[in-house]
C-alpha cells in the first residue's frame, strides 16, 4: 500500500476529521494545528487566535484508491470556500480554510481543483494554498472527537457524512 499525506483546514477540525475519514481511500487522520508561529501550541493557545495556527486535519491517503484531485474536490464539498475565517458558527483565524502540501508536485493538481471551484463563485476563494510550514498534533481528547462524543458540536450537516460514505466508491 502506498501512502501520501495532505493537510486540510476546514473550520472546526472535529467535523472535518469525521467527514474525511469516511471517504474511501483515507488511511489515517489526525487533528492538529498548521502553519502557525509558535512551538507546540495547546488548543487553549490556538483558541486565542494569537498563534497564527489553523485547526487542521492531517490526512494520509492511498493514491491508488483516491487521487489527490478527488480528495481535494471532496474537501471543497465540506467548506464554504468564500467565507473568510468563518465556517458555520465558528469564527476566527483558527477556523480559516486551507490546503497545505508537503510535496511541491502536488501543487499543480491542487491548483486545478481551485480553478474549477473558483468558476462556481463570483467572489474570490478564501482558501489558502500553501506549503506546510509546521503541524502539531492536538490533544488526545480532540482526536476522533465525534466518535467519542456522538452528540458533540459539529457545524457540518449529517447529510455530508452520508455523502462521504458513498464518495469515491
Amino acid at each position: 500500500m502506498s501512502k501520501k499525506t495532505i493537510y486540510l483546514a476546514a473550520g472546526c477540525f472535529w467535523g472535518a476529521q469525521h467527514y474525511l475519514k469516511l471517504i474511501n481511500g483515507i488511511k489515517e487522520t489526525l487533528v492538529g494545528f498548521a502553519n502557525g508561529h509558535t512551538e507546540n501550541p495547546t488548543y487553549k493557545e490556538v483558541y486565542t487566535d494569537t498563534t497564527g495556527f489553523a485547526e487542521c486535519v492531517k490526512v494520509d491517503y492511498d493514491p491508488e484508491v483516491i487521487t489527490l484531485e478527488t480528495l481535494v474536490t471532496l474537501y471543497f464539498k465540506s467548506i464554504n470556500p468564500v467565507s473568510l475565517n468563518k465556517q458555520g458558527e465558528d469564527e476566527g483565524t483558527r477556523y480559516r480554510t486551507g490546503v497545505y502540501y508537503t510535496d511541491p508536485a502536488d501543487r499543480p493538481v491542487i491548483e486545478k481543483v481551485f480553478e474549477a471551484v473558483q468558476k462556481e463563485y463570483d467572489q474570490p476563494l478564501c482558501v489558502e494554498l500553501q506549503p506546510l510550514e509546521n503541524f502539531y498534533s492536538a490533544e488526545e481528547y480532540h482526536q476522533d472527537y465525534l466518535d467519542k462524543n456522538p452528540s458533540g458540536y459539529c457545524h457540518l450537516p449529517q447529510a455530508l457524512f452520508e455523502f462521504a460514505k458513498k464518495a469515491n466508491r
